[in-house]
């Protein structure tokens, strides 16, 4: 009977030691990449398109990350459904460090309670890798509307509901506008748009009345007169623009705000190694003058960290904007 157990044994034995040997093959190929990490160009996925905030700060982290690294960081725009379709391609990517994602509160924070299903688990699809900072948005409407103060298109959107038209093309400008309706009590009627330019396009033209969007793609357009500025969305008014009330000033509210932020994310399963690596590489870029002094006429503030600072913010902005989304009655699509 012996002689029937012993083959058995050394099969099982062999195969114990051959899963053995692939773990530590695994383990030491996976440290030896992090040694060499990175020996090819980085592509950093933006979900949303050119021109828009997300674009212009990815263009600016990448080329200071390129010089850092020493190997280049090409962006790519993969814009659609809120950020949906960008951060999708990043969490199906190999993860490996080469592809990474600028992602934002759409993508890492609301999507989840903005969509009935996600292609991925937007909880655990993603290694936090390092947080860039946030932009207030500018609440504006066209040059032509007859009302000249957000409290005079409350008025006016009370006296003729769902009349107000507003653009979105985020997550960020979808909520804080549907949540300020909500605040207001009044109704407004959303259009939806594939990119911020475009939505900024029509507000221009007369084609949608309001639209609330990041410094980045509105301020030149206010500084500009081309549209009329009404109020930022964060608690304290900005430097950039000092003259524009808060939501809360305008309207006589207290708990108004909600401001977009920026983050770099990397596939689940990244190793930990090359996450420091890339982590490191951002902090030193947020610290970057030219970076800051760019950016600081748009309102953005860095605001360097590590990757568990990163997972603890994911972890609250979801909480917040899923209140948010709730409280505005936004139903999911």
């Amino acid at each position: 009977m012996n002689s029937f157990l012993r083959p058995t044994m050394v099969t099982s034995a062999s195969r114990w030691l051959l899963s053995g040997c692939v773990a530590a093959l695994s383990v030491y190929a996976a440290a030896a990449s992090a040694q060499t990490y990175p020996s090819k160009p980085i592509k950093a996925i933006v979900p949303f398109a050119a021109g828009s905030a997300t674009d212009q700060i990815a263009r600016a982290f990448a080329a200071k990350i390129s010089e850092i690294l020493e190997q280049p960081v090409i962006v790519d725009n993969k814009a659609g459904v809120n950020g949906m379709l960008g951060a999708d391609f990043v969490a199906k990517s190999a993860p490996d460090g080469y592809t990474i994602l600028v992602g934002t509160n759409s993508t890492n924070a609301a999507l989840k309670s903005l969509m009935k299903k996600l292609p991925y688990d937007q909880d655990t699809a993603f290694a936090p890798v390092a947080y860039l900072g946030s932009v207030p948005l500018i609440v504006a409407i066209n040059n032509e509307f007859p009302a000249k103060t957000l409290k005079e298109v409350v008025a006016l959107a009370k006296a003729k509901p769902t009349y107000v038209t507003f653009a979105s093309a985020s997550t960020s400008q979808l909520v804080s506008t549907e949540v300020l309706a909500s605040m207001a009590n009044i109704k407004m009627t959303n259009i939806p748009y594939k990119s911020g330019p475009a939505a900024m396009t029509d507000l221009i033209g007369g084609q949608v009345n309001l639209f609330t969007a990041d410094f980045a793609v509105m301020l030149p357009q206010v500084k500009s007169g081309k549209v009329r500025g009404l109020a930022v969305t964060s608690t304290k008014r900005s430097k950039a623009i000092p003259e524009l009330p808060t939501v809360n000033e305008a309207l006589g509210l207290k708990d108004y705000e909600l401001i977009a932020y920026f983050a770099v994310f990397a596939p689940a399963g990244t190793p930990s190694d090359i996450v420091m690596k890339l982590n490191r590489a951002i902090n030193i870029a947020a610290g970057n003058k030219d970076i800051l002094e760019r950016f600081a006429a748009l309102g953005f503030e860095t605001e360097p960290g590590t990757p568990e600072a990163l997972a603890q913010r994911s972890k609250a902005e979801s909480a917040k904007w899923a209140k948010a989304i709730h409280d505005a009655k936004i139903e999911p699509q």
